[in-house]
């Protein structure tokens, strides 16, 4: 994955250049703008006898090794046997070995949570082979990484909602006795450590703030953790969908749009940008087989549908790790709370189907 594996940034890596530049690095087409194919105009035996909606045979869903990607294709399975009737199989995967798989065999059919953008070459190739494609965005409703202050800051600073302005209310976040702002960083050795802190720079904060960088994952959730419960205000990098932001009510600041240059400049050491910019957009992709969209219509019309709102995986995360629960048991939990949100996705579905619980 990259330096993180439930999202971003959850595994250290080297600090060289040649890495950080790594992390701007995005698909500028992922082919998610692509409709599901057109039936073809003749008559056929189809049209007298209609097929199956989820075809005759079995539909494969990759559940993944972290805990976002797991309860996803847990959620899809039970949705797609629920109230399509499908006969689905979870079957493990690994990003680089599924997206390849996808590209060569069109199976498994769905890859629920791919990081497109990781593997662009084999991505690229898929599309062009006409053997995948994106059904929609695996998220929506935010940026996968910020900036983030907790709620209760914003509710006594009513004028701080982007990065832009942080400036103006800098005081806000100097320490009981310091003269400095803080800002909370990632581990040095994590290239958003070098992003960060040329950030910073650009946005001008150097002259006020501290870039705090700690010792390593545990560290920077604790000081986070330990802020926020003695109601402290704190300006800290982190990452979505995660645990963490639910479980402290942590709030996204808006980081303004996507410079090139700018980020470029951030990804390299002791480089000053001349202005801000967000951070680069990871391409996170419901990945489907082509397959789906031609004989299976209605179910690749779901996955067009089926975006998981992240503040909504932030609390199944946090869910899971408050119950220890397994990523089936967060799957049930989400069709019972987020119905409003699944519904949505299933539309009308199938008249046989909705066997799930009001």
């Amino acid at each position: 994955m990259r330096v993180k594996m439930a999202l971003v940034l959850a595994a250290a890596l080297s600090i060289s250049p040649a890495i950080a530049q790594a992390q701007i690095q995005v698909l500028d087409n992922t082919g998610g703008g692509r409709g599901a194919a057109e039936a073809p105009s003749t008559a056929s035996a189809s049209e007298a006898t209609p097929q199956p909606v989820c075809g005759t045979g079995e539909i494969a869903i990759a559940e993944m090794g972290w805990p976002s990607a797991a309860i996803l294709a847990n959620i899809h399975a039970t949705l797609l046997r629920a109230e399509y009737q499908c006969a689905v199989r979870l079957v493990p995967g690994e990003p680089e070995a599924t997206l390849a798989s996808m590209a060569t065999t069109q199976q498994p059919a769905v890859a629920p949570e791919l990081w497109v953008s990781r593997q662009p070459e084999v991505w690229n190739g898929a599309m062009q082979a006409s053997s995948a494609r994106a059904a929609a965005p695996t998220f929506a409703g935010g940026a996968l990484e910020a900036w983030f202050v907790p709620s209760y800051v914003i509710e006594n600073n009513s004028g701080l909602a982007t990065a832009d302005d942080i400036i103006d209310h800098w005081q806000v976040f100097v320490p009981p006795g310091e003269t400095r702002a803080e800002l909370y960083s990632c581990p040095v050795e994590w290239a958003c450590a070098i992003i960060n802190r040329n950030m910073a720079a650009g946005r001008g904060l150097d002259e006020r703030f501290d870039v705090v960088e700690p010792l390593d994952r545990f560290a920077m959730d604790g000081a986070i953790t330990e802020a926020v419960s003695q109601r402290q205000p704190i300006l800290t990098y982190y990452w979505q969908p995660n645990a963490l932001i639910d479980r402290l009510d942590l709030v996204p600041l808006d980081m303004g749009g996507f410079d090139q240059g700018n980020a470029q400049c951030m990804a390299i050491r002791d480089c000053v940008p001349f202005g801000g910019s967000g951070f680069a957009p990871d391409t996170v992709v419901i990945a489907v087989a082509e397959w789906v969209f031609s004989d299976t219509p209605d179910i690749a019309d779901y996955f067009a549908r089926a975006s998981m709102p992240l503040d909504e995986m932030n609390r199944l995360l946090a869910w899971q790790a408050e119950n220890e629960a397994s990523a089936e048991a967060v799957a049930q939990n989400f069709l019972i709370t987020g119905r409003d949100v699944w519904q949505d996705w299933v539309g009308a579905a199938d008249p046989a189907g909705d066997h799930l619980p009001d």
